[in-house]
């Protein structure tokens, strides 16, 4: 009868407003929790068929759950640089344990950033999940697969080791006297006379140079060695501009076969206006060769002892000597720039917008370790909702997608910054007292329906 569904509807209306109080409670209670996504309870009516013309039952209302998780939250900034923040579409991809991961191991989505780094050297964030990446390759590329979540690991900053960049190029800015008298050994020169001189400083059997300057370089494994460049002014018969030059190892038993540490002697000449003329140039090979060194090329005259017998890489070093010049004014070296560095070890981590994260090192090397992908979804709002702050994927939400950030369509991933939560306190408030007026309007249905129930059983007395 009309009178059991109005009490029916009531009874509706005070489940549907406990729902909605539900819902403004998590959106109030979680006002900080880093990257929440609002909720928000509907209310749709609900129609019965009349059984009776003339009468009117009431049908009450149902709760609709709504999620507003493609809402962009406020990007803020942060104090931490593994705090990471997605300014644009996209989830970053975690899982509920470290290493190792199988294809059975559960992965989850969220856009909650607040990432540190654990005892083991994993990012996790505040919900102790699991940031996952593709791992970096020898090569510093990164294998990429938009659905395969079994490329992706665990991102672990810590356990790397250390850092060793071997010298590939010396950048050297020295500048030779042209006004330099012929010194008197010239007429005596012979090549490796300079490096005998470095050794023995004797005028017996070497010829001491003009000008000497020295470049310390790094090999695979992390040591220095000291190589020296010795020029001596050619006499003027030769062609003008014109120097003899030799590398030599300090020391010299750093090289085997070559005489006092000599690797390497030629001519270095110069134009008219006081430039390095490379196509007359033979310090380095045949006239005309780039000023390069390779340490363990059979044309030298010697060869480094500390690669020949300890098994360490050859090194091949590029010689950039465009800005060694012969002008009149006193011979210097004004830099000689290696590009190595020494045994360095993990200080910092940094997270580039495209997610790359890196490991900084006290030898100031960076070296790739990761790279993080975004997961996107046809319908975002369509997720299920876990522990954590995360989401599953659910039919609704449709199939994800693994991106690069900032490519197809993925957000940007911004370091050193957090997403705020969606919740507006204010509306979240007005929605409080309406529920509550609306929770209150639904009890007095009922009131009302019991009063006229109590009526109809007096009727009887």
């Amino acid at each position: 009868m009309s009178i059991n569904s109005a009490m029916l509807s009531g009874v509706s209306g005070l489940i549907s407003n406990s729902s909605a109080l539900a819902a403004i409670s998590d959106n109030i209670a979680n006002v900080n929790t880093t990257a929440y996504k609002r909720n928000q309870v509907n209310f749709a009516n609900v129609v019965t068929a009349q059984a009776v013309k003339g009468r009117y039952s009431a049908g009450g209302v149902q709760a609709v759950t709504r999620q507003f998780v493609g809402q962009q939250g406020l990007i803020q900034s942060a104090t931490s640089p593994t705090d990471l923040g997605i300014s644009g579409d996209g989830f970053f991809i975690v899982s509920t344990k470290g290493a190792p991961l199988t294809s059975a191991d559960e992965r989850v989505f969220t856009r909650s950033g607040s990432f540190s780094v654990d005892a083991d050297g994993y990012l996790v964030n505040d919900a102790k999940l699991y940031l996952q990446g593709w791992p970096a390759k020898s090569d510093g590329t990164f294998d990429s697969n938009p659905s395969d979540l079994n490329l992706m690991q665990s991102i672990n900053v810590k356990n790397l080791g250390a850092a060793v960049k071997a010298t590939s190029n010396v950048i050297v800015n020295a500048n030779l006297n042209k006004s330099q008298a012929v010194s008197a050994g010239e007429a005596t020169y012979a090549a490796g006379k300079m490096a005998d001189w470095a050794v023995n400083q004797s005028a017996a059997t070497g010829t001491q140079p003009d000008f000497v300057f020295e470049m310390s370089v790094i090999d695979s494994v992390g040591a220095t060695h000291k190589f020296a460049v010795a020029f001596l002014k050619d006499d003027a018969a030769a062609p003008p501009n014109q120097w003899h030059a030799e590398i030599y190892a300090v020391p010299a038993t750093d090289v085997t076969a070559g005489a006092n540490g000599l690797i390497r002697s030629g001519d270095v000449r110069f134009t008219a206006d006081g430039k390095l003329d490379i196509a007359n140039t033979t310090l380095f090979g045949p006239a005309g060769t780039s000023p390069q060194l390779n340490l363990l090329e059979s044309g030298n005259a010697g060869t480094p002892r500390w690669a020949n017998s300890l098994g360490i890489e050859a090194s091949n070093i590029k010689l950039d000597w465009d800005k060694v010049t012969q002008y009149a004014s006193a011979s210097t070296l004004n830099s000689a720039n290696p590009d190595g560095a020494n045994v360095g070890n993990v200080v910092g981590v940094e997270v580039g917008d495209d997610g790359v994260v890196s490991a900084i090192y006290d030898n100031s090397e960076v070296r790739k370790i990761a790279k993080i992908g975004l997961a996107t979804f046809p319908n975002p709002d369509g997720l299920a909702p876990v522990s954590g702050n995360a989401y599953r994927p659910t039919i609704p939400s449709g199939e994800f997608v693994i991106k690069q950030a900032g490519v197809g369509g993925a957000g940007k991933i911004s370091a050193g910054t957090l997403e705020a939560s969606t919740v507006d306190l204010s509306a979240e408030f007005t929605g409080l007292i309406t529920t509550q007026k609306a929770y209150s309007a639904s009890s007095k249905i009922i009131t009302t329906a019991d009063q006229m129930l109590e009526e109809l059983i007096n009727i009887k007395r």
